[in-house]
Protein backbone atom coordinates (compact mmCIF):
# COMPACT_ATOMS: atom_id res chain seq x y z
CA UNK A 1 0.00 0.00 0.00
CA UNK A 2 1.25 3.53 -0.89
CA UNK A 3 1.98 5.28 2.21
CA UNK A 4 1.60 9.05 0.73
CA UNK A 5 -0.32 8.84 -3.27
CA UNK A 6 -0.56 11.69 -5.38
CA UNK A 7 -4.03 13.56 -5.46
CA UNK A 8 -4.37 12.61 -8.94
CA UNK A 9 -4.72 9.18 -7.54
CA UNK A 10 -6.51 9.64 -4.04
CA UNK A 11 -8.67 11.40 -5.91
CA UNK A 12 -9.03 9.72 -8.79
CA UNK A 13 -12.85 9.66 -9.01
CA UNK A 14 -13.25 13.02 -7.98
CA UNK A 15 -11.57 14.55 -10.87
CA UNK A 16 -13.09 12.18 -13.46
CA UNK A 17 -16.49 12.68 -11.92
CA UNK A 18 -15.94 16.48 -12.58
CA UNK A 19 -14.60 16.32 -15.54
CA UNK A 20 -17.65 14.63 -16.89
CA UNK A 21 -19.90 17.14 -15.74
CA UNK A 22 -17.91 20.12 -16.15
CA UNK A 23 -19.38 22.34 -19.18
CA UNK A 24 -17.00 25.83 -18.57
CA UNK A 25 -14.52 26.90 -20.18
CA UNK A 26 -11.02 25.20 -20.33
CA UNK A 27 -7.87 26.60 -21.57
CA UNK A 28 -5.17 24.43 -24.05
CA UNK A 29 -4.45 21.84 -22.04
CA UNK A 30 -6.28 21.92 -18.85
CA UNK A 31 -8.10 18.61 -17.56
CA UNK A 32 -10.73 21.04 -15.96
CA UNK A 33 -12.21 24.30 -16.32
CA UNK A 34 -10.78 27.36 -13.83
CA UNK A 35 -14.40 26.59 -12.62
CA UNK A 36 -14.04 23.20 -11.92
CA UNK A 37 -10.29 23.32 -10.16
CA UNK A 38 -12.10 25.75 -7.61
CA UNK A 39 -14.37 23.29 -6.89
CA UNK A 40 -12.40 20.30 -6.79
CA UNK A 41 -10.34 22.37 -3.43
CA UNK A 42 -13.24 24.10 -2.02
CA UNK A 43 -15.52 20.47 -2.22
CA UNK A 44 -19.14 20.44 -2.58
CA UNK A 45 -21.72 18.37 -4.18
CA UNK A 46 -22.19 18.04 -7.80
CA UNK A 47 -25.85 17.35 -10.04
CA UNK A 48 -25.19 13.67 -9.93
CA UNK A 49 -24.90 13.66 -6.58
CA UNK A 50 -20.84 13.29 -6.21
CA UNK A 51 -19.51 14.52 -2.83
CA UNK A 52 -16.41 16.60 -3.61
CA UNK A 53 -14.38 16.36 -0.67
CA UNK A 54 -13.02 19.89 1.29
CA UNK A 55 -9.15 20.16 0.10
CA UNK A 56 -8.74 23.79 1.71
CA UNK A 57 -10.47 25.46 4.50
CA UNK A 58 -10.17 29.01 4.15
CA UNK A 59 -11.25 31.84 1.84
CA UNK A 60 -12.26 30.87 -1.77
CA UNK A 61 -11.11 33.81 -3.39
CA UNK A 62 -7.34 32.98 -2.36
CA UNK A 63 -8.06 30.15 -4.54
CA UNK A 64 -9.99 31.76 -7.26
CA UNK A 65 -6.68 34.45 -7.83
CA UNK A 66 -4.54 31.64 -8.00
CA UNK A 67 -6.29 29.60 -10.67
CA UNK A 68 -6.89 32.63 -12.32
CA UNK A 69 -3.47 33.36 -12.38
CA UNK A 70 -2.18 30.32 -14.05
CA UNK A 71 -5.00 31.01 -16.51
CA UNK A 72 -2.83 33.71 -17.73
CA UNK A 73 0.96 33.95 -18.38
CA UNK A 74 1.85 34.51 -15.02
CA UNK A 75 3.63 32.33 -12.43
CA UNK A 76 2.02 31.76 -9.31
CA UNK A 77 3.94 32.58 -5.44
CA UNK A 78 2.14 30.88 -2.63
CA UNK A 79 3.87 32.81 0.41
CA UNK A 80 3.27 31.88 3.97
CA UNK A 81 4.64 30.38 7.21
CA UNK A 82 4.85 26.55 7.24
CA UNK A 83 1.95 24.86 8.00
CA UNK A 84 -0.97 27.42 5.96
CA UNK A 85 -1.20 24.58 3.02
CA UNK A 86 1.44 25.93 0.60
CA UNK A 87 2.15 22.82 -0.45
CA UNK A 88 -1.00 21.12 -0.21
CA UNK A 89 -3.03 23.60 -2.22
CA UNK A 90 0.10 23.51 -4.62
CA UNK A 91 0.27 20.01 -5.33
CA UNK A 92 -4.12 19.70 -5.93
CA UNK A 93 -3.93 22.49 -8.21
CA UNK A 94 -1.51 20.68 -10.79
CA UNK A 95 -3.32 17.61 -10.36
CA UNK A 96 -7.14 19.05 -10.94
CA UNK A 97 -5.26 21.82 -13.98
CA UNK A 98 -2.51 18.83 -15.41
CA UNK A 99 -3.79 15.69 -13.53
CA UNK A 100 0.28 15.66 -12.77
CA UNK A 101 1.37 16.67 -9.52
CA UNK A 102 4.62 15.15 -9.84
CA UNK A 103 6.65 17.82 -12.06
CA UNK A 104 8.84 18.93 -8.77
CA UNK A 105 12.00 20.46 -8.11
CA UNK A 106 12.42 21.20 -4.39
CA UNK A 107 14.35 23.20 -3.33
CA UNK A 108 17.42 23.22 -1.42
CA UNK A 109 20.44 25.39 -0.58
CA UNK A 110 22.30 22.59 -2.78
CA UNK A 111 20.25 23.00 -5.78
CA UNK A 112 22.27 23.66 -9.15
CA UNK A 113 20.67 24.91 -12.12
CA UNK A 114 20.48 21.54 -13.59
CA UNK A 115 18.02 21.29 -11.64
CA UNK A 116 15.66 23.67 -12.85
CA UNK A 117 17.17 23.37 -17.11
CA UNK A 118 18.37 20.21 -17.71
CA UNK A 119 21.64 17.77 -17.03
CA UNK A 120 22.83 15.11 -19.13
CA UNK A 121 23.54 11.07 -19.10
CA UNK A 122 27.22 11.26 -18.72
CA UNK A 123 27.71 8.03 -20.16
CA UNK A 124 26.40 8.76 -23.11
CA UNK A 125 27.60 12.28 -23.63
CA UNK A 126 31.28 10.75 -23.28
CA UNK A 127 30.43 8.29 -25.99
CA UNK A 128 28.12 10.50 -28.28
CA UNK A 129 28.78 13.72 -27.32
CA UNK A 130 26.04 16.35 -26.59
CA UNK A 131 22.46 15.09 -28.89
CA UNK A 132 18.96 15.00 -27.99
CA UNK A 133 19.13 10.96 -26.34
CA UNK A 134 21.89 12.44 -23.87
CA UNK A 135 19.93 15.25 -22.30
CA UNK A 136 18.36 14.61 -19.27
CA UNK A 137 14.79 17.24 -18.67
CA UNK A 138 14.13 18.60 -15.75
CA UNK A 139 10.55 18.61 -14.49
CA UNK A 140 10.44 22.23 -15.65
CA UNK A 141 11.39 21.23 -19.22
CA UNK A 142 8.90 18.46 -19.09
CA UNK A 143 6.15 20.61 -18.31
CA UNK A 144 7.20 22.73 -20.87
CA UNK A 145 7.43 20.39 -23.72
CA UNK A 146 3.65 19.20 -22.45
CA UNK A 147 1.77 22.35 -21.38
CA UNK A 148 1.98 21.16 -17.64
CA UNK A 149 1.92 22.50 -14.52
CA UNK A 150 5.46 22.05 -12.75
CA UNK A 151 6.34 22.54 -9.15
CA UNK A 152 9.10 24.41 -7.47
CA UNK A 153 8.87 23.93 -3.46
CA UNK A 154 10.77 26.30 -0.85
CA UNK A 155 11.96 28.70 -3.75
CA UNK A 156 13.69 30.81 -1.20
CA UNK A 157 15.84 27.94 -0.40
CA UNK A 158 17.52 27.90 -3.57
CA UNK A 159 21.17 30.06 -4.20
CA UNK A 160 19.57 33.72 -5.86
CA UNK A 161 22.31 32.53 -9.02
CA UNK A 162 20.06 29.87 -9.63
CA UNK A 163 16.69 31.45 -8.32
CA UNK A 164 17.66 33.71 -11.33
CA UNK A 165 17.55 30.73 -13.95
CA UNK A 166 14.04 30.76 -14.13
CA UNK A 167 13.42 34.58 -15.68
CA UNK A 168 14.16 33.56 -19.13
CA UNK A 169 11.53 30.63 -18.62
CA UNK A 170 9.19 33.15 -17.10
CA UNK A 171 9.24 35.53 -19.44
CA UNK A 172 10.56 34.26 -23.04
CA UNK A 173 8.69 31.15 -22.28
CA UNK A 174 11.88 28.94 -23.89
CA UNK A 175 14.74 27.27 -22.64
CA UNK A 176 17.65 28.22 -24.57
CA UNK A 177 19.96 24.71 -24.90
CA UNK A 178 23.38 26.36 -26.63
CA UNK A 179 25.36 22.81 -26.36
CA UNK A 180 22.12 21.62 -29.32
CA UNK A 181 22.33 24.97 -30.37
CA UNK A 182 18.53 24.94 -30.16
CA UNK A 183 15.49 25.74 -27.48
CA UNK A 184 12.72 24.36 -26.16
CA UNK A 185 9.25 26.56 -26.34
CA UNK A 186 7.26 26.19 -23.37
CA UNK A 187 3.49 24.94 -25.33
CA UNK A 188 0.18 26.24 -24.25
CA UNK A 189 -0.94 25.22 -20.66
CA UNK A 190 2.53 25.71 -18.92
CA UNK A 191 3.15 27.40 -16.24
CA UNK A 192 5.04 27.20 -12.71
CA UNK A 193 3.58 27.35 -8.88
CA UNK A 194 5.77 28.16 -6.31
CA UNK A 195 6.01 28.26 -2.76
CA UNK A 196 8.10 30.05 -0.25
CA UNK A 197 8.12 31.29 3.35
CA UNK A 198 10.55 34.17 4.94
CA UNK A 199 10.17 33.16 8.59
CA UNK A 200 12.39 30.27 8.55
CA UNK A 201 16.56 30.90 8.50
CA UNK A 202 18.45 30.17 5.67
CA UNK A 203 16.21 32.32 3.06
CA UNK A 204 17.09 33.63 -0.02
CA UNK A 205 15.77 37.02 -1.49
CA UNK A 206 14.18 36.66 -4.75
CA UNK A 207 15.37 39.51 -6.99
CA UNK A 208 13.16 41.94 -8.01
CA UNK A 209 13.40 40.66 -11.58
CA UNK A 210 12.05 37.66 -10.43
CA UNK A 211 9.48 38.63 -8.34
CA UNK A 212 7.92 40.95 -11.52
CA UNK A 213 7.14 37.74 -12.67
CA UNK A 214 5.64 35.97 -10.60
CA UNK A 215 2.07 37.19 -9.01
CA UNK A 216 2.24 36.63 -5.02
CA UNK A 217 -0.73 35.35 -2.84
CA UNK A 218 -0.07 35.66 0.41
CA UNK A 219 -1.45 31.99 1.99
CA UNK A 220 -2.85 33.09 5.97
CA UNK A 221 -2.89 31.30 8.92
CA UNK A 222 -6.78 29.52 9.92
CA UNK A 223 -8.80 32.82 10.73
CA UNK A 224 -11.01 31.26 13.77
CA UNK A 225 -10.20 28.60 16.49
CA UNK A 226 -13.24 26.38 14.73
CA UNK A 227 -11.65 26.71 11.18
CA UNK A 228 -8.33 25.31 12.34
CA UNK A 229 -10.00 22.60 14.42
CA UNK A 230 -11.52 21.08 11.48
CA UNK A 231 -8.22 21.57 9.56
CA UNK A 232 -6.61 19.49 11.80
CA UNK A 233 -8.99 16.82 12.33
CA UNK A 234 -9.31 16.30 8.85
CA UNK A 235 -6.15 15.96 8.04
CA UNK A 236 -5.17 13.32 11.13
CA UNK A 237 -8.03 11.00 9.71
CA UNK A 238 -6.56 11.61 6.56
CA UNK A 239 -2.97 10.35 7.74
CA UNK A 240 -4.42 7.94 10.33
CA UNK A 241 -5.62 5.82 7.72
CA UNK A 242 -2.42 5.47 5.68
CA UNK A 243 -0.94 5.11 8.74
CA UNK A 244 -3.81 2.07 9.72
CA UNK A 245 -3.90 4.00 13.44
CA UNK A 246 -7.94 4.21 13.82
CA UNK A 247 -9.75 7.08 13.46
CA UNK A 248 -11.58 6.79 17.15
CA UNK A 249 -8.25 7.62 18.44
CA UNK A 250 -8.33 10.99 18.10
CA UNK A 251 -11.45 12.98 20.69
CA UNK A 252 -11.75 16.35 19.26
CA UNK A 253 -11.33 18.00 22.63
CA UNK A 254 -7.60 17.58 22.54
CA UNK A 255 -7.65 18.93 19.08
CA UNK A 256 -9.26 21.61 20.47
CA UNK A 257 -6.96 22.04 23.82
CA UNK A 258 -4.08 21.86 21.10
CA UNK A 259 -4.72 24.09 18.76
CA UNK A 260 -5.71 26.75 21.24
CA UNK A 261 -2.59 26.33 23.00
CA UNK A 262 -0.60 27.16 19.60
CA UNK A 263 -3.17 30.18 18.84
CA UNK A 264 -2.30 31.37 21.87
CA UNK A 265 1.15 31.13 21.67
CA UNK A 266 1.44 32.04 18.31
CA UNK A 267 -1.06 35.13 18.99
CA UNK A 268 0.64 36.52 21.96
CA UNK A 269 -2.40 37.03 23.80
CA UNK A 270 -5.54 34.15 25.02
CA UNK A 271 -8.60 33.29 23.21
CA UNK A 272 -10.34 35.36 25.60
CA UNK A 273 -8.48 38.27 25.02
CA UNK A 274 -8.15 39.10 28.46
CA UNK A 275 -4.28 38.01 29.09
CA UNK A 276 -1.02 38.65 27.25
CA UNK A 277 1.24 35.82 26.78
CA UNK A 278 5.21 35.51 25.63
CA UNK A 279 5.56 33.92 21.81
CA UNK A 280 8.12 31.20 21.62
CA UNK A 281 10.38 31.21 18.88
CA UNK A 282 8.74 28.09 17.27
CA UNK A 283 6.43 28.70 14.12
CA UNK A 284 3.65 26.63 15.86
CA UNK A 285 1.74 25.97 12.53
CA UNK A 286 -1.44 24.29 11.67
CA UNK A 287 0.96 21.24 10.23
CA UNK A 288 3.07 20.99 13.81
CA UNK A 289 -0.47 20.68 15.45
CA UNK A 290 -1.24 17.99 12.75
CA UNK A 291 1.99 16.30 13.60
CA UNK A 292 1.45 16.47 17.56
CA UNK A 293 -2.02 14.48 17.20
CA UNK A 294 -0.28 12.33 15.22
CA UNK A 295 2.38 11.62 17.41
CA UNK A 296 -0.02 11.34 20.30
CA UNK A 297 -2.54 8.88 18.14
CA UNK A 298 0.44 6.32 17.51
CA UNK A 299 1.72 6.68 21.38
CA UNK A 300 -2.23 6.09 22.46
CA UNK A 301 -2.94 3.40 19.92
CA UNK A 302 0.78 1.08 20.61
CA UNK A 303 1.49 1.43 23.89
CA UNK A 304 -2.40 2.83 25.08
CA UNK A 305 -5.74 2.07 25.27
CA UNK A 306 -6.77 3.31 21.74
CA UNK A 307 -7.64 6.66 23.34
CA UNK A 308 -5.16 9.91 23.54
CA UNK A 309 -4.72 11.26 27.14
CA UNK A 310 -2.91 14.23 27.61
CA UNK A 311 0.02 12.30 28.66
CA UNK A 312 0.36 10.98 25.02
CA UNK A 313 0.11 14.85 23.80
CA UNK A 314 2.70 16.03 26.66
CA UNK A 315 5.96 15.27 24.98
CA UNK A 316 5.34 16.14 21.35
CA UNK A 317 3.68 19.33 22.49
CA UNK A 318 6.45 19.84 24.83
CA UNK A 319 9.11 19.21 21.65
CA UNK A 320 7.11 21.32 19.10
CA UNK A 321 7.28 24.56 21.32
CA UNK A 322 10.52 24.48 22.90
CA UNK A 323 12.80 24.30 19.96
CA UNK A 324 15.75 26.73 21.41
CA UNK A 325 16.14 25.70 25.01
CA UNK A 326 17.26 28.74 26.30
CA UNK A 327 14.81 31.14 24.75
CA UNK A 328 11.75 28.84 24.26
CA UNK A 329 11.55 26.95 27.59
CA UNK A 330 10.79 29.96 30.10
CA UNK A 331 7.93 30.79 27.93
CA UNK A 332 6.61 27.66 28.07
CA UNK A 333 7.08 27.16 31.59
CA UNK A 334 5.07 30.33 31.98
CA UNK A 335 2.82 29.71 29.89
CA UNK A 336 1.54 26.11 31.76
CA UNK A 337 1.57 28.45 34.78
CA UNK A 338 -0.24 31.13 34.29
CA UNK A 339 -2.55 29.98 31.64
CA UNK A 340 -2.49 26.29 31.46
CA UNK A 341 -2.97 25.38 35.32
CA UNK A 342 -5.71 27.71 35.90
CA UNK A 343 -8.18 26.12 33.17
CA UNK A 344 -9.98 23.60 35.43
CA UNK A 345 -10.70 21.21 32.21
CA UNK A 346 -6.99 21.41 31.70
CA UNK A 347 -5.52 20.35 34.78
CA UNK A 348 -4.70 16.63 33.28
CA UNK A 349 -2.84 18.20 30.47
CA UNK A 350 -0.96 21.02 32.95
CA UNK A 351 0.73 17.34 34.86
CA UNK A 352 1.07 15.24 32.05
CA UNK A 353 3.82 18.41 30.84
CA UNK A 354 5.02 19.28 34.17
CA UNK A 355 6.02 15.60 34.80
CA UNK A 356 8.49 15.87 31.62
CA UNK A 357 9.80 18.72 33.55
Amino acid sequence: MILRPHPEEAYAKELEALAKQDEHPRPTNWKLSPWAVVKYLMGGELEDGTAIEQKYFGNQRIIEVAVSTLVTDRALLLVGIPGTAKTWVAEHLAAAISGDSTLLVQGTAGLSEDALRYGWNYARLLAEGPTEKALVPSPIMHAMQHGSIARVEELTRIPSDVQDTLITILSEKTLPIPELNTEVQAQRGFNIIATANDRDKGVNDLSSALRRRFNTVMMPLPATLEEEVEIVKTRVEKIGQSLELPGEAVPIREIQRLVTIFRELRSGQTEDRKMKVKSPSSTLSTAEAISVINSGQALAVHFGDGEIKASDIAASLTGAIVKNQTQDQPIWQEYLETVVKKRDDWKDLYRACRELG
